[in-house]
């Protein structure tokens, strides 16, 4: 798919032998928007931890990078600026994933993988994801039709 267009997202929720598969999309996204889409599906949907840590697993340095390296904490302290004083990209997916980190006590691991590497539950959301930007793509040429 084209950056920015259609895209997709799929998180996927484990929890003992129970699992839960989460995607959306939209018609004009970026990749990195769909990233945290991703993650911020995953923590919203969880419904109560009892304290435990949560793994959250993605093959997006920048979702990492911007929350273990303290990149989105800064961004928001600064107003939605960058140290360079440009703005931050997505603010508003930085905030909702700061807030859902938050709601969870920061109990969360932020874990990067490799993309396109073996890893299951990887493979099975990059799957879903490209299946749901082909749907919103298909959206956008039926509306064209019309």
């Amino acid at each position: 798919m084209s950056n920015p267009g259609p895209g997709g997202y799929c998180a996927i929720l484990t929890y003992k032998d129970h699992e839960k598969i989460i995607s959306g999309g939209d018609t004009d996204t970026t990749n990195n928007r769909m990233e945290l889409l991703a993650a911020i599906s995953g923590l919203e949907a969880v419904k109560d931890t009892q304290n435990s840590e949560i793994d959250l697993v993605t093959d997006s340095k920048y979702v990492v990078d911007g929350i273990s390296k303290g990149w989105a904490e800064s961004w928001r302290k600064n107003d939605w600026r960058k140290s360079d004083r440009n703005p931050a990209l997505n603010p508003d997916l930085w905030e909702r994933l700061l807030n859902a980190v938050g709601r969870l006590n920061n109990n969360v691991n932020f874990i990067w993988i490799k993309g396109h590497n073996g890893h299951e539950y990887n493979e099975r959301c990059d799957e879903i994801a490209r299946n749901t930007a082909i749907e919103y793509k298909n959206k956008i040429i039926n509306s064209q039709e019309d």
